[in-house]
């Protein structure tokens, strides 16, 4: 399978797939996350491998660097995982969602 970022990061399951390539890196790293992931799918029987092409001393290699200072503050504010979704309870989302009294009254 070849496909763009734009076009891995939209609903595909690719679990006959266990070799992702970036060739194009994106500024976001959700988005390359979320093309690598549609061959991390439910019914993937082999060991995915993911490879990240990248020129020396060039605007790629800068890129990278950024994309994984990103990745690193995502990681470090949000947590490697998504535990903290579904670690709340019903009182913590509802003060998410809820609005302000004294806001809503301005």
């Amino acid at each position: 399978f070849i496909l763009s970022l734009r076009a891995g990061g939209v609903g595909l399951n690719l679990t006959k797939a266990n070799h992702v390539f970036h060739f194009d890196r994106w500024w976001n790293p959700a988005v390359e996350n979320q093309a690598t992931d549609r061959a991390f799918r439910i019914g993937q029987k082999k060991n995915v491998q993911v490879y990240k092409y990248i020129c020396q001393g060039t605007l790629e290699e800068r890129i990278d660097e950024l994309i994984e200072k990103k990745q690193e503050l995502a990681d470090y504010i949000v947590g490697g995982d998504e535990s903290w979704l579904t670690e709340m309870d019903n009182e913590q989302i509802a003060g998410l969602i809820t609005l302000s009294r004294k806001v809503a009254l301005e």
